[in-house]
Formats: structure tokens, sequence, C-alpha cells
């Protein structure tokens, strides 16, 4: 049983001001039909107190490592292959202007 049909897509074709096509109308008019199905199927779920909502369909969980510390290069080291070093800090050049 279609739900939609090709003069009420041409219809709303008209009222949206889209020059289409007979194919793109069957077209869109097969599409349409089809969401139309669905969202009628989802309506004939009456009851789904019982059913938790979810955020995704399939569960999630963390998978990053543990923050732990560790050794790493001494400081010296790094900077040593900077460009510029100050104050045992990198030195940029400023992006931003200073706010008065």
């Amino acid at each position: 049983m279609s739900q939609i049909t090709r003069e009420e897509v041409a219809h709303l074709a008209r009222l949206s001001r889209l020059a289409l096509d007979d194919a793109e109308l069957d077209g869109l008019a097969a599409q349409l039909d089809v969401i139309l199905g669905a969202v009628a199927a989802i309506r004939e779920v009456t009851d789904a107190a019982d059913v938790r909502p979810t955020t995704h369909a399939v569960p999630l969980e963390n998978v990053t490592r543990p923050d732990v510390v560790r050794p790493s290069l001494p400081r010296d080291a790094v900077l040593a292959g900077a460009p510029q070093a100050e104050d045992g800090r990198f030195r940029v050049p400023q992006i931003l202007a200073d706010e008065a």
C-alpha cells in the first residue's frame, strides 16, 4: 500500500518551488513512501516502557590507558633541539596581540 502518491509529491514540489521532472517525481515518491513506511512501523511500537534509552547502537568503553607518570627526556635535551629556548621553556613568536 502506497502512503504517498506521485501527485502529492508533485504538489509538495510546487509548494517548495522545486522543478522536478517525471523521473525525479517517481523516484522521490518511492523514497518518501519507504520513509513514511518506516515512520509508521515505529508508530506501531506502543509499549517501550521497559526499553532502556541508548545513545549508541553498540556499548562503548574507554580504551585509553591509565595515566601513569613515567620517565621522559630530560628538559635540557628537549630544549637543545628547539630553535629558541628561554627560562627552561620553548620560545615561540607571539601570535596574539596584548589586550589593553
